[in-house]
């Protein structure tokens, strides 16, 4: 039973383990934080594939143990007694299911981001600039929204679109409202770094 437990703890682990780089921006964004919160566990990302295959080889191992026939043992005492809730099939599925959730969080990590819908007024046309920040960093969307949503923020941004797997940030902003530096330190308060830019 001990074993069962520890399996069912390493699993828990490693699925957390493989989406804590994109669990701690949005952990950053609740808490209202502008430090390197954000990125703090972005070194892992190349380790995620691992920690998946670990979740999946101990929780499988964990329902082989919990589902293969229990051995018979021929005598006459009493063996009725119920195994505690930790110890039982329901709390597996719940610890499985958990796990699932957090493999997955990735895929869905930007839906708690709020949308930043802006009303732009933009006087003078010839003020408008587009710039491509290239940022490292960023591991998943998660990474992307929580730079759109820092960049967002300033006043006279026009449009973001910050793209994890391009390592970049497409940023339309009106340049008599902000600038490419103000726009770089927003960048870098996340935790994230310009590289380079490049006005489009």
């Amino acid at each position: 039973m001990k074993t069962d437990n520890k399996l069912i703890g390493a699993g828990l682990l490693t699925a957390i383990a493989a989406s804590l780089c994109c669990i701690t921006p949005v952990l950053a964004l609740i808490a209202g934080t502008t430090s390197g919160l954000a990125s703090t566990f972005s070194w892992l990302e190349p380790f995620r594939p691992y920690f998946i295959g670990l979740t999946i080889l101990v929780l499988g191992f964990a329902w082989y143990q919990k589902l293969k026939p229990k051995k018979q043992i021929d005598c006459n005492c009493e063996t009725d007694e119920k195994p505690k809730f930790i110890q039982t099939k329901m709390f597996l599925g719940i610890v499985t299911a958990f796990a699932i959730i957090m493999l997955a969080f990735p895929y869905y990590s930007n839906i708690f981001y709020p949308k930043t819908e802006k009303q732009i007024i933009v006087v003078d046309k010839s003020n408008i600039q587009k710039v491509e920040f290239t940022i490292s960093g960023m591991t998943c969307n998660s990474c992307a929204e929580h730079v759109n949503h820092k960049v967002n923020k300033l006043t006279g941004i026009i449009y973001s679109n910050a793209s994890y797997d391009q390592g970049n940030a497409i940023i339309e902003f009106d340049n008599s409202k902000t600038n490419i530096t103000e726009i770089e330190k927003a960048i870098n308060s996340t935790g994230y770094s310009v590289t380079d830019k490049q006005e489009k």
